[in-house]
């Protein structure tokens, strides 16, 4: 297990597999889709792992075809149905948008759950094998790789001190466990798509929203918002890659070996750093710190106090996480109570 994010060498694991040599029986070309083209998750990781890593370490005999969610036009958990009959080999698709089908997932991934990023990653270590579980019962999809993108923080356009001053705003959720914990806190979840949120904040439809922070930046939230607070009421918001379970099972042991050991080391891994990364420089483009990627916007950071973290775990375990349990059958409760329940130290009642 992973407890500090730091910078990541090639394994040993990823190295015997490199050294093996192995005589695939067989070429194979994959339908991958990536994730949103505009972000970094995206550019730097998913397109360059199936088009040049995994090619290049399989003497070509592993290749892609690459589309990305923006192209294909299938909305929420429409995208792993299709995975599932077939028509795509590989999908990386946000968590959030399947668990209509699949609540089970749900489970990864609460607002303020884990604070930071390296909590996040031991929540994610421990759910792992039941998020594979569940993909290859709901949608015949194996579980390749978990990455986050960065914290999903709230953007006020209103004066706010902390988490108790969210009672009586609108604001904006990401999900629906996002808004029942801004239900909980005394305020009022709305649903927006992303690109209406700008216009929503400067007409005052909303008082804020939640997104990531270095997604806010870049879509101009911060031009309309006056303050930031960096909690993760939005949770982390992650990424899943999954193959099709009879894609996976077609391949050879030593092909399955190679990919499993290659997106590991190539994707997840260093997009775990990516995330930590961004969710800091989010943070200070957005407070007129020193900002990589153009003029930074001038909002006020309000703190996160260990009041507010204890406050908005009590929300979690008063409502949210009994909202999500009666929505999954016992074996679901006693499985999460086994993983990130010990992490947490949360204990769900069945």
């Amino acid at each position: 297990m992973i407890r500090k994010i730091g910078l990541f060498l090639v394994s040993a694991a990823l190295l015997a597999v490199l050294t093996a040599s192995p005589a695939f029986s067989a070429e194979k070309n994959f339908r991958v889709v990536g994730s949103w083209s505009n972000l970094t998750m995206y550019q730097q990781l998913e397109e360059p792992f199936w088009t040049q890593a995994l090619p290049e370490a399989s003497d070509q005999q592993l290749t892609a075809s690459m589309t990305n969610l923006g192209q294909i036009g299938f909305g929420g958990a429409a995208v792993l149905r299709q995975l599932g009959r077939g028509t795509f080999d590989v999908v990386h698709t946000v968590i959030n948008y399947v668990v209509s089908d699949s609540p089970e997932l749900a489970g990864l991934d609460f607002p303020v759950l884990a604070p930071d990023l390296e909590l996040a990653y031991e929540v994610t270590d421990a759910y792992r094998p039941i998020i594979d579980k569940y993909l290859q019962q709901n949608f015949n999809a194996k579980l390749l790789s978990i990455v986050p993108y960065p914290a999903q923080v709230l953007f006020s356009r209103v004066e706010i001190g902390g988490l108790e001053d969210l009672r009586g705003k609108k604001i904006r959720a990401s999900g629906w466990t996002t808004a029942r914990f801004l239900d909980a806190a005394g305020a009022a979840g709305v649903t927006l798509d992303f690109s209406e949120v700008p216009q929503s904040l400067q007409r005052g439809v909303v008082d804020g929203a939640v997104t990531g922070s270095l997604s806010g930046y870049s879509a101009g939230w911060g031009e309309v918002s006056n303050y930031v607070y960096p909690m993760p009421i939005g949770g982390w918001d992650h990424v899943i890659g999954v193959i099709n379970l009879d894609t996976w099972n077609s391949l050879t042991p030593e092909q399955q070996d190679l990919i499993q050991a290659l997106i590991t080391e190539k994707l997840e891994k260093p997009g775990w750093e990516v995330t930590l990364k961004e969710t800091r420089e989010g943070i200070e483009c957005l407070t007129g710190q020193e900002c990589p990627y153009g003029a930074p916007n001038n909002l006020t950071e309000v703190p996160v106090t260990d009041e507010d973290l204890a406050s908005a775990r009590q929300l979690l375990i008063d409502d949210v996480i009994p909202a999500w349990a009666n929505t999954v059958n016992p074996d679901v409760i006693r499985e999460w109570n086994e993983t990130i329940g010990k992490t947490v130290e949360i204990t769900i009642g069945e």
